[in-house]
């Protein structure tokens, strides 16, 4: 079943992936509700006739799915709802507004929608149940900056922390203290009310409090370890002067930390996981397994410097070819999690298009072997590809185009290259986001 088109079979172990990550399916097998009026949520039973409303409120890339999923769950049951996504990733609702804003640089609606959502919380009594949606994208698509910091200081903070190659803990821990709704304080507007997260990670780990700069849950980064960040990619002189002043104002006591363990807002509060990338891979290595490949998963909390893991990636192929370890041939390699970009040039591409273009590299030469890697979420940076394929005569049909790989990686320049070779892949919004998924093929 195996080997007459790698390429073709990559996609399908993809496609397998993404169903795993589907948010609306995600949604209804954590949350319940029986003919007694009972509501379940990941084991945990609630009494809905105890409830006087129950709102809706979230942010992410899979915000309209996952909150079409409790409208067919509880019906009238919503009082009313405002739900933030990413442009072009609407669904139809009836119950709850939804409102559509950039990414992942926050723009003038995300602030918009995410007032709307305080606003609609600051409502909320000890009687009303609040369910917050939450996934990959969130912490841009709810920008409210902190006093003193305006929009434009945090757009400007989030493209630079992007540059330089921070992580996404990293990113998250100065945007949760450059604002004022992440890092728990959303919590801290829906109290006194009952609050359930139901959260689908995009992050290494599955770390509440870094998943859309935890909004809800408490925040275990400080001030201190913000500087920080700013210190280690030496980015001092190009943060926004009002935002490096909060930051250092903070580290003095000047101003108040994020809300931890011990706040009263944490009181009455739920957070469970819905869907993850070990979710995906789990799903993509059984669907491998199905079509007849040896099946290894490396990780689903890989990260580091995207050509770094990719010359890692292909490393491993060529060993298969060569020795048939650490799997025999037909093999299929898994990775998930999210790797950085460091950006050297000012070429266009995302970091699944650099890692495939980083990995041709490796295994130029080698018959048969194929690449590939693609965001859950359909896009990869800021580009309308979810990633690219590459396998070993990648190079030659480049080259035979005039194309040189090693200067369209040093411009980061990857999603022409693969643009030129009709290699990208393109699947359009897929209204989810567990991270990206990287296979590797050696029939």
């Amino acid at each position: 079943m195996t080997g007459k088109d790698p390429r073709a079979d990559a996609m399908a172990i993809f496609r397998a992936g993404l169903r795993a990550a589907d948010p609306r399916a995600a949604v209804l097998r954590a949350v319940r509700t029986s003919g007694d009026g009972t509501l379940s949520v990941a084991g945990v039973s609630y009494d809905l006739g105890r409830f006087r409303r129950i709102l809706i409120v979230g942010g992410g890339k899979a915000g309209a799915p996952m909150a079409k999923a409790l409208e067919d769950l509880l019906g009238p049951r919503i009082a009313k709802g405002v739900v933030v996504t990413k442009y072009g990733h609407e669904l139809p609702l009836d119950r709850v507004i939804l409102r559509e804003a950039a990414h992942p640089v926050p723009d003038e609606a995300g602030r918009t929608g995410a007032g709307e959502i305080l606003s609609l919380l600051r409502e909320a009594g000890e009687e009303d149940l609040v369910f917050c949606l939450l996934s990959g994208g969130g912490s841009a698509l709810l920008p409210v900056p902190a006093p003193g910091v305006s929009l434009e200081d945090k757009q400007e903070t989030t493209r630079e922390l992007l540059a330089c190659g921070a992580t996404i803990h990293e990113i998250n821990a100065i945007r949760k203290h450059l604002s004022g709704i992440k890092g728990g304080r959303l919590a801290g507007a829906a109290f006194p009310a009952t609050l359930i997260s139901l959260i689908l990670s995009d992050v290494i780990g599955d770390d509440l409090d870094t998943i859309a700069s935890g909004p809800t849950v408490p925040d275990r980064s400080t001030f201190a370890d913000c500087v920080g960040i700013v210190e280690k990619y030496g980015i001092s002189a190009k943060i926004p002067p009002r935002a490096l002043e909060r930051l250092r104002r903070g580290v003095r006591g000047e101003v108040p930390e994020t809300p931890k363990e011990d706040d009263p807002a944490f009181r009455r509060t739920q957070a469970v996981i819905v869907g993850s990338a070990g979710l995906s891979l789990a799903a993509a290595r059984e669907e491998a397994l199905r079509m007849g490949y040896g099946t290894l998963i490396l990780s689903s909390v890989m990260e580091g410097e995207t050509r770094d893991v990719a010359r890692v990636h292909g490393a491993i192929g060529k060993e298969v070819v060569r020795t048939g370890n650490p799997v025999p041939r037909p093999a299929c390699l898994l990775s998930g999690g999210e790797t950085t970009v460091t950006l050297r040039g000012n070429g266009l591409g995302g970091r699944n298009t650099e890692f495939v273009l980083a990995a041709a590299m490796e295994i130029a030469g080698l018959p048969g072997i194929v690449v590939f890697s693609a965001g859950t979420d359909g896009t990869d940076g800021p580009t309308d590809a979810a990633g690219a394929v590459a396998d070993g005569t990648t190079l030659d049909r480049a080259r035979e185009r005039g194309l040189s790989p090693s200067e369209f990686l040093r411009n980061n320049d990857s999603y022409h290259f693969f643009e030129a070779l009709g290699d990208l892949v393109v699947t359009g919004p897929t209204l989810t986001n567990v991270m990206d998924l990287r296979i590797v093929l050696v029939p």
